[in-house]
């Protein structure tokens, strides 16, 4: 079978099923286990149907990658693989985003011969609370422009009838294509911490092969973390040497994760740069590499790695006290084994399971997108409860925005968040407090100390889940500003004056890229539809979402290359990279060229730093290319 790629690749009969329903132009709701294999199903569709436009829509920034270095080595020849919001289409494009970006390309496409979604679950509050209201958006807005649908999941039992995947045929396969070997070892450990210790240490010095240890929370993390660096002695490896020194020069060399490294072991949460991610996934897949994964919940759902062993250290979900259902249960022991690598996995569980259960999935209208829905199209689906708050919801932001003015603020559809109740709030504050907002333009200075007041208040309308104190965020925002002037060591210096660690570092820079730079896009429409005064914060908003680093360098970073690789490069006039006139597609093609001399970084970089440099090239190169750098 053509999967795009040079030789065929042979699909089992329940991969074969599916492909076939699809190329016939079905529309499919799927669930199926996480060895199943689903990717060769999406690749093998493109291969033979050549559709124009594909949107994929993944949960996470690290499987946007992942897919993206997938279909770019295999398809980039025909079509334009997409995976950031500012881009010139092509004829032939496919799309992948996480469901907050994708939406934003709503307007931009005419028609979409496929829609793919990724782990459709998180669709369902019960399963991403979080994500959920974001996700319907972008199923409901796309679904609408797509000839063809295609939903992925796995271990779904069955799927209530819903309004999202209406017309859609629910699939569910129950075929694993590796064995997996439970060893219930919680029945001896019986909760006892020192026991639990003594047989994870046993397991790592006793089995071959790599190991997933999925530790929950993050607080088992440094736990897990410690007890390693303890009792596991150093491993005497070259290339684990080199990325121990590269974190040391590079971050910080008292972290925890700079110790594992030396004892073969990484760390993968949602918080690391994502290019600190990726160079850990390809370490785990080297032969003299990691050896050992320490994972929260980001393994299972934020890239598609398995393993040989997987180790159930704690049977927590990560959410306050929460235990995990056997739905996650589930998933993570499914990382366990992969066809074509490991026909058998190892499950070590060191806490009790969950019980089995059916899992059903159950897709309705957050109060969320109270907001977001037109009423017209989907009255029949909406209870007399659920249209008299919609008609409520738009009467009082009328009374904020004026007259038809919440309607055009839809059409505009330039709001980043899809919470209905924050879009009201920050609405009813500046509608209520007008002279107090009149200064946000401070936000525009050039010197920090100018934007304090305004920062203040721009948080506090969203006053949950920034993983610090008002003040902290505040300080953070402005050291940060200092991103592509200083090295992020000096950063850590400047920030200890506010006990903010290399953990708090990453957590801070995820949720002021993402979650501050949101909420200030929502201040600043809404401000210009109450104000009317021509305050406009677009230059700070466009700062704070990359993290401070020139748009490119922050770019970058999502495919591989981290930014104290762009600095060197930048900085020795190879490659311009804080050009705010260039297009990353433009900049890639440098890089391609650039990759066919190694001669001009040979004295810029040191060994990992090639390393790195290597597995970005990788990803932006194609089957064609044979230039590779060595």
């Amino acid at each position: 079978m053509n999967v795009g790629e040079k030789k065929q690749v042979t699909l089992h009969r329940e991969q074969s099923a599916i492909l076939k329903k699809l190329i016939n132009g079905k529309n499919l709701a799927v669930s199926a286990p996480t060895s199943f294999g689903k990717s060769f199903i999406i690749d093998a569709f493109i291969a033979i149907k050549k559709p124009k436009n594909v949107v994929i829509i993944v949960p996470t920034i690290a499987l946007t990658d992942e897919t993206r270095r997938r279909l770019h080595k295999k398809f980039s020849g025909k079509y334009k693989v997409i995976t950031t919001t500012e881009i010139i289409l092509d004829e032939y494009n496919i799309f992948i985003f996480p469901q907050e970006r994708a939406i934003h390309y709503v307007d931009k496409l005419d028609e979409i011969d496929m829609l793919i979604v990724d782990e459709f679950y998180k669709a369902s509050s019960a399963f991403d609370k979080e994500r959920s209201p974001a996700l319907i958006n972008a199923i409901i807005k796309l679904g609408s422009k797509a000839k063809q649908k295609y939903f992925l999941a796995p271990n779904i039992s069955t799927l209530k009838d819903n309004f999202f995947t209406k017309g859609m045929d629910f699939v569910s396969v129950d075929f694993n294509t590796v064995f997996l070997e439970h060893h219930k070892l919680y029945e001896n450990i019986n909760g006892d911490e020192l026991l639990k210790s003594e047989a994870l240490l046993k397991i790592l010095d006793n089995t071959n092969g790599k190991t997933l240890i999925y530790a929950g929370t993050f607080p088992n993390i440094s736990n897990i973390s410690n007890l390693i660096i303890d009792q596991q002695p150093v491993k005497n490896k070259k290339l684990l040497a080199d990325f121990h020194a590269w974190l040391s020069k590079n971050y910080d060399s008292n972290w925890q994760l700079t110790k594992l490294i030396k004892r073969g072991t990484g760390l993968h949460n949602g918080r690391l740069h994502r290019s600190l991610s990726q160079i850990q996934i390809r370490l785990f897949e080297e032969p003299d590499g990691i050896k050992n994964l320490v994972s929260t919940s980001s393994i299972i759902e934020g890239v598609n790695t398995s393993a040989e062993n997987v180790v159930l250290w704690s049977n927590k979900s990560g959410r306050g006290r929460a235990k995990i259902n056997d739905f996650s249960y589930r998933n993570i022991i499914g990382r366990g084994g992969r066809m074509f690598r490991h026909f058998v996995g190892k499950i070590y569980i060191l806490e009790k399971p969950p019980e089995n259960e059916d899992i059903q999935l159950n897709l309705t209208f957050p109060d969320e997108l109270i907001g977001s829905i037109d009423l017209d199209e989907f009255k029949s689906e909406l209870s007399k409860e659920q249209i008299s708050k919609i008609i409520a919801y738009r009467e009082e932001m009328d009374e904020f925005l004026g007259d038809g003015g919440f309607e055009k603020l839809q059409l505009e559809g330039r709001l980043e968040s899809s919470n209905s109740f924050l879009i009201r709030d920050i609405a009813k504050e500046i509608y209520s407090n007008r002279q107090s907002w009149r200064g946000l333009g401070y936000l525009n200075s050039n010197h920090p100390d100018d934007w304090e007041g305004y920062l203040y208040k721009v948080i506090k309308l969203s006053p949950g889940g920034w993983g610090a104190e008002y003040n902290k965020i505040v300080a953070f925002v402005k050291i940060i500003s200092k991103n592509w002037m200083c090295s992020i060591p000096e950063l850590l210096e400047e920030l200890k004056d506010y006990d903010i660690g290399i953990e708090q570092f990453f957590e801070l820079e995820r949720n002021v890229t993402f979650k501050l730079a949101s909420l200030l896009n929502d201040v600043n429409i809404i401000q210009e539809k109450i104000l009317k005064e021509g305050i406009d914060i677009s230059p700070f908003i466009k700062k704070v979402s990359n993290a401070f680093l020139p748009p490119l360098v922050y770019q970058l970073e999502e495919y591989g290359l981290p930014r104290m690789l762009s600095r060197v490069i930048n900085n020795s006039n190879i490659i311009i990279l804080d050009d705010k006139e260039k297009e990353l597609h433009d900049i890639l093609a440098n890089f391609v060229e650039l990759s066919k001399d190694n001669n001009k970084l040979d004295c810029l970089f040191d060994s990992f730093d090639k390393y790195i440099f290597k597995y970005f090239i990788d990803g932006i190169l194609t089957d064609e290319d044979n230039h590779v750098i060595t």
